[in-house]
């Protein structure tokens, strides 16, 4: 048989080949009519059969390494191409679907996958170029039926990736939420613990920091004002009489553009215009005035001057806010005034000794809880007797020590005859019946009747005025000189059979029961109180003069300062140690006042020095009459709350948050209160 004759009755096997590999085409040899079918992705049903074949090489016989195959392929352009490799170039990655097959005649034959990139990259391909798109589609429809693309690994990678990418997408889907619910959260947070007494924008949402330039055109206007003066003063120095009013008169249309406008969107329609007519002003200034020296002079000038006027204002704002403080508003006393003539009208004053004598045995019980006040104000004590009773678990066991001066001794006797809480017991005294409360005892009293502290107190001319007394003006307060203030160091004498006793200031609130404070163990020490020292604030050397010996070799500058205002006093340790005798020495080496300023809680921290007893610091929260931050949680959690300082409850002056603390316990539907006009 010749060569010829031998390879056309290869050829005359009709060997169909199924073979299957990733990004591949199928090329499958059937009957006499052919066509190129499309891309078909490989069904899932065939998963199996592709995976459980791949372990059929495309060496499977090696008869067939000689047989070419012919395979189509799309080039980067998308044109369909021809491509030839003999079966022995193959890799052995190929592999056959079906390893069974047959001949021609016989059952249908493997398919064999061929993959594009191997054609593209093969240098053992042939690649017909040359033949357009249209005839090598009509061509491959011709010689190449059933065509169809099966990439099993390919697919499974697709599908890995699928899920992959909806995984990241739920995680983020889930992250999203996560930060929207906590910057919900944060938002109400936020919005529950905002201060609405804060001046300002109440949006949560708003940022912190606005458009820096949101009062561009007013910061303009107000510098040019500062500049035309200095340059209406050269003109001035300099004689151009008609620059000079021309200047003026611009200043005065800014300031009256400016009016009182905080930013640029307070100000009129009007006011870009004239900025542009005071630039212009300015600019004519400049060309006929400027001397760089002279300006610098001018301005120098200008701020030493707004700085001693802001210095005087300062001054004048202490001292009015001190008068403020110490005034005595109408209606209070009005009210006084009101209970006084009716109780003096009414006869009252003879009834209330004959009860007095009825409840003595309750006065000096030392089995029961004994609180003393020493006010002159009969609304501020009437709602620290109030807050006490109605907090107190047993208030029958309550009884109320309170001492006022002669003026007010019958609006307060009046008051608690009329309107004091039903259970409690409440003994009402007048100071000036302490007839053993003497100058020739009483170190204070001496003191008064010097004529160095009438001079310091009384005197026009004494540097008590604003301009050089600012600083110590807070200490020239008229109280500081009531015995009102002083009694506190005279607790034994003033109640001798009683063994313990709580002293409470008028500017306090009770908001919870004090019978515990009975019950605690001060350890011998005299007097029960909340310290008041944080790091280096309120320690013993901001209320005393450590540059004086006397000082400085008996006291650590660094001890810790406390407060009177809620005080538990030992008496029994107190006449043991003879604490009152303690003060007295003190007084008097302080007669000049050069050791302490004058006031109560310097000698007391002196007094009572390592005699001292801490208690929890929520029993007596301090600075609401000074301090508009204080903790909110803190103020609701505390026994007693304090209005230390000037902006006490019953003043316009009061912080408006804390004035609820205090004003639930006023009783404004009294008669009396209504006919001096006090209410909320």
């Amino acid at each position: 048989m010749t060569t010829f004759s031998r390879s056309a009755a290869f050829l005359s096997l009709v060997v169909v080949l199924h073979a299957v590999h990733v990004g591949g085409a199928i090329l499958e040899s059937q009957a006499p009519h052919r066509e190129l079918k499309a891309y078909r992705p490989l069904q899932d049903n065939n998963l199996e059969e592709v995976y459980a074949s791949s372990a059929a090489a495309v060496h499977y016989d090696p008869d067939l390494k000689d047989v070419n195959i012919v395979a189509a392929y799309s080039d980067h352009y998308g044109n369909i191409r021809l491509g030839r490799v003999k079966m022995g170039d193959l890799s052995t990655s190929w592999v056959f679907e079906n390893p069974a097959y047959q001949v021609s005649g016989r059952k249908k034959g493997p398919q064999l996958v061929i993959p594009r990139d191997s054609f593209q990259n093969d240098t053992g391909i042939e690649d017909n170029a040359s033949h357009s798109t249209t005839n090598q589609t009509d061509e491959s429809e011709n010689q190449f039926p059933n065509v169809e693309f099966a990439s099993p690994a390919k697919l499974k990678r697709q599908i890995l990736r699928q899920e992959r990418r909806g995984q990241r997408t739920l995680e983020l889907i889930q992250q999203e939420k996560e930060t929207d619910e906590q910057m919900q959260e944060a938002a109400i947070e936020k919005s529950m613990s905002f201060e609405n007494s804060v001046i300002g924008k109440y949006s949560i949402w708003r940022r912190d920091y606005e458009s820096p330039n949101a009062d561009a055109i007013l910061k303009l206007m107000r510098d040019q004002i500062i500049m035309a003066k200095a340059y209406a003063n050269i003109a001035k120095s300099k004689n151009v009489t008609n620059l000079y009013v021309f200047l003026m008169q611009q200043c005065g249309e800014n300031q009256r553009v400016i009016g009182k406008a905080t930013s640029d969107a307070d100000l009129p329609s009007s006011a870009l215009d004239q900025a542009k007519a005071m630039g212009h002003a300015l600019s004519l200034a400049k060309d006929e005035l400027y001397d760089c020296h002279e300006l610098a002079k001018k301005f120098r000038a200008m701020l030493q001057s707004t700085e001693r006027k802001v210095d005087g204002l300062k001054k004048k704002g202490t001292f009015l806010i001190q008068l403020a403080a110490k005034t005595f508003p109408k209606p209070l006393h009005c009210l006084s005034l009101q209970l006084a003539a009716d109780y003096f009208i009414l006869g009252f004053n003879e009834e209330d000794a004959v009860k007095e004598d009825a409840s003595r045995k309750k006065f000096e019980d030392p089995s029961l809880y004994h609180y003393a006040i020493f006010s002159d104000n009969v609304l501020a004590t009437s709602v620290v007797v109030n807050s006490t009773v109605l907090n107190a678990k047993e208030p029958q066991k309550h009884v109320f020590h309170i001492v006022t001066d002669k003026l007010n001794f019958a609006a307060m006797k009046m008051w608690f005859r009329i309107s004091a809480p039903a259970d409690a017991t409440i003994q009402v005294e007048n100071i000036n019946d302490f007839k053993w409360l003497n100058s020739s005892y009483c170190s204070v009293l001496r003191q008064l009747e010097s004529v160095r502290l009438k001079e310091y107190y009384f005197k026009a001319n004494h540097p008590s005025s604003i301009s050089a007394g600012a600083d110590n003006l807070k200490y020239r307060n008229p109280k500081y000189l009531s015995m009102l203030n002083h009694l506190r160091f005279y607790l034994p004498e003033v109640y001798p059979k009683l063994e313990k006793i709580l002293f409470l200031d008028d500017d306090i609130v009770v908001q919870k029961d004090l019978a515990p404070l009975w019950e605690i163990d001060m350890q011998g020490k005299v007097n029960g109180a909340v310290e008041t020292c944080k790091e280096s604030f309120h320690r013993f050397d901001k209320y005393l003069n450590f540059s004086n010996p006397k000082i400085s070799e008996n006291f650590e500058a660094s001890a810790c300062g406390w407060a009177f205002g809620m005080n538990m006093f030992d008496l029994k340790e107190w006449r043991k140690r003879n604490i009152t005798g303690i003060y007295h020495y003190w007084q008097d080496m302080n007669e000049d006042r050069t050791l302490w300023k004058l006031g109560s809680l310097p000698p007391g921290l002196i007094t009572f020095y390592n005699l001292t007893y801490a208690m929890e610091r929520s029993w007596h929260v301090l600075g609401l009459g000074y301090d508009p931050a204080l903790n909110q949680t803190a103020i609701e959690n505390a026994a007693v709350v304090h209005y230390n300082g000037n902006y006490k409850p019953w003043l316009g002056l009061a912080f408006a948050k804390y004035k609820p603390y205090w004003s639930k316990y006023v009783e404004y539907d009294n008669p009396y209160l209504r006919q001096c006009d006090i209410n909320e």
